[in-house]
């Protein structure tokens, strides 16, 4: 039988749904203090193992130095690192990093693969993607949201254009949680099925937050407070290639597409960009792109999700 459950996990973003609001708000504290202290120890001899199994920059970097500002360390495990290459089992895994270290993070192929090492694992672990959500990316998209628009999400409505991926059902989950619209363009055969919309749904019941998928990027884009791409060819489906990226042509948030939405819309991306597909050079470079922003939140975001789990409250 696997241990008891005595400690708190991100798995998927329905884990901190019900306080995201609060985690936002620890987020924004976070990032100004930061300006001030770069070193505000609260986790001093904690230490975050960190196992990866796609190549990342952001989710990396972040991690490591927002250990770092909090006085703590992060140790990075490549899967060809780990005897997980080899054949150990997850179960494993997490025991024994779990004897060592006060977290792990998780940046894995399989969803599947992520819930076995938090059932396993006695320490917090955290999603850092999977094929199924990116929790920790749509924190930060949160707040990037939010410090653009004064700290209210209600009467916004968000326009994502293109893959209905990872990155788009975490949105659901968290657009649900804090009140926010959200339509979406996406091709009918790559949306998400409704059963994998049941939690982003069940939790807009409650805050009366919409969910619509429309048929074209005019329709999302046009009276959007902000548009939200991503690749059309996420990491684990480079097979499907020239299928993608035929499907998708047409779902790409351009000069044109950016005049449809509100005057002060902006314009979100949780990079890597494939300029000239998904997105235009003008649009990523330009006045009205949020991006880089979006970018440096996942520091913060990370801080914050690192307390909220390894600082008693």
């Amino acid at each position: 039988m696997p241990p008891a459950r005595v400690k708190r996990d991100l798995v998927s973003l329905a884990d901190v749904a019900s306080d995201l609001d609060d985690l936002l708000a620890h987020a924004a504290r976070l990032k100004n203090e930061r300006r001030r202290v770069r070193t505000r120890p609260t986790l001093r001899g904690r230490n975050l193992a960190m196992i990866f199994e796609k190549p990342s920059t952001r989710t990396r970097a972040s991690f490591e130095v927002a250990m770092n500002d909090l006085g703590g360390r992060a140790l990075f495990l490549s899967s060809g690192d780990l005897q997980l290459g080899r054949g150990e089992t997850i179960a494993d895994t997490a025991r024994v990093l779990s004897r060592f270290v006060d977290a792990i993070c998780y940046r894995a192929f399989r969803h599947a693969a992520v819930v076995e090492l938090a059932r396993w694992a006695t320490v917090p672990v955290i999603n850092a993607l999977d094929d199924e959500e990116h929790p920790c990316q749509i924190v930060a998209d949160l707040l990037t949201m939010r410090e653009r628009w004064k700290g209210r999400f209600s009467d916004r409505r968000l326009a994502w254009v293109g893959d209905g991926n990872n990155v788009f059902r975490s949105l659901a989950i968290g657009a649900a949680a804090v009140g926010l619209d959200l339509s979406a363009a996406i091709p009918r055969r790559y949306r998400p099925p409704e059963e994998v919309l049941a939690v982003s749904r069940s939790i807009a019941a409650r805050t009366g937050a919409k969910l619509a998928f429309v048929d074209s990027p005019d329709a999302a884009a046009t009276g959007a407070d902000a548009l939200y791409t991503d690749v059309w060819v996420s990491m684990g489906d480079e097979a499907e290639q020239s299928v993608r990226e035929s499907a998708f042509r047409g779902y790409q948030i351009n000069e044109r597409l950016l005049e449809r939405a509100a005057p002060d819309a902006f314009v979100l991306h949780d990079l890597p960009a494939h300029r000239g597909q998904e997105i235009t050079d003008g649009v990523l470079d330009g006045p009205r792109s949020a991006v880089w922003d979006q970018a440096e939140n996942r520091l913060h975001a990370q801080k914050a999700i690192l307390e909220r789990l390894l600082v008693p409250r």
